[in-house]
C-alpha cells in the first residue's frame, strides 16, 4: 500500500472544511448537523472512552459542548482514492469554561456514494 501525506491543496482543504463543519455543531449544539456528518458506523476514541454515532450526537443534549476553537498544523494522509486521514491540532475552550486546552486529533474521512463522511475519530491530549 502507497500512501502521501500533504500538508496543502483541495483534497485537505475540502476535508478541514467538512471537519470544521462538525466542529461548528459543537459549538451551535446542533445534533442533527453533527450526526450528518458521520458515517452509521463512526467510531470515536477518546479519553473517556469509546463512542458510537449516538454517543457522538449524544454529547450535545444538553447544548453546545464548545465555545471556541482554532485548527491548525493540518495535514492529509491518503489511504485510498476514497479514505484520507485528516491529522491538526486543535485549541479549544469547552463550554462553559475559561480555560483553553490542546488536542491532537486524528480523523478519519471515508467517500461513501460521491460524498465524504467522517467514520473514525481520536483524541490526543497534549502533553
Amino acid at each position: 500500500m502507497t500512501s502521501k501525506s500533504i500538508t496543502s491543496g483541495p483534497l485537505l482543504t475540502e476535508l478541514l472544511a467538512l471537519e470544521k463543519q462538525v466542529w461548528a455543531a459543537l459549538v451551535a449544539g446542533d445534533a442533527q448537523a453533527d450526526g450528518a456528518l458521520l458515517t452509521q458506523d463512526f467510531l470515536g476514541v477518546y479519553t473517556s472512552g469509546r463512542s458510537d454515532k449516538a454517543g457522538h450526537m449524544a454529547a450535545l443534549d444538553n447544548g453546545p459542548s464548545m465555545d471556541e476553537y482554532a485548527l491548525s498544523d493540518t495535514s492529509l494522509r491518503i489511504i485510498t482514492e476514497d479514505a484520507a486521514l485528516l491529522t491538526y491540532r486543535a485549541d479549544y475552550r469547552a463550554a462553559n469554561s475559561p480555560d483553553w486546552q490542546v488536542m491532537f486529533i486524528s480523523s478519519l474521512w471515508e467517500r461513501e456514494n460521491g460524498r465524504w463522511l467522517n467514520s473514525f475519530s481520536q483524541d490526543t491530549p497534549a502533553a
